[in-house]
């Protein structure tokens, strides 16, 4: 059995990526779009363990962006949840197709 490469990791990290962004320009649904947010920050959470792993100069910051990026997904998802509730109240909807008074 061959030892693990940094290239699954890399093709893993990418499809969650992409999938991330085909979820957020696709969706009409605000929880969507931020589901799609979150698929993203794990593809780029995946590449940073990833160079964390098998790169030994890289070892500490790779973890450590990750958690940053971790909690920044945290308060990302608690902030946004607080606006897509507020605004079910307001409009009775959550799709971002109406929401065009937010626009500045």
């Amino acid at each position: 059995m061959s030892p693990m490469t940094l290239t699954p990791y890399l093709w893993l990290g990418a499809f969650l990526f992409t999938c991330g962004v085909v979820c957020m320009a696709t969706k009409r649904n605000a929880v969507g779009v931020l589901m799609g947010v979150e698929l993203v920050l794990n593809g780029a959470n995946i590449n940073f363990l990833a160079f964390a792993r098998f790169n030994p100069a890289f070892a500490m910051e790779g973890q450590v962006f990750a958690l940053f990026t971790i909690v920044l997904a945290a308060a990302e998802a608690a902030i946004a949840l607080a606006i897509v509730l507020s605004f079910y109240n307001n409009h009775g909807t959550v799709d971002v197709d109406a929401a065009e008074e937010l626009r500045g």
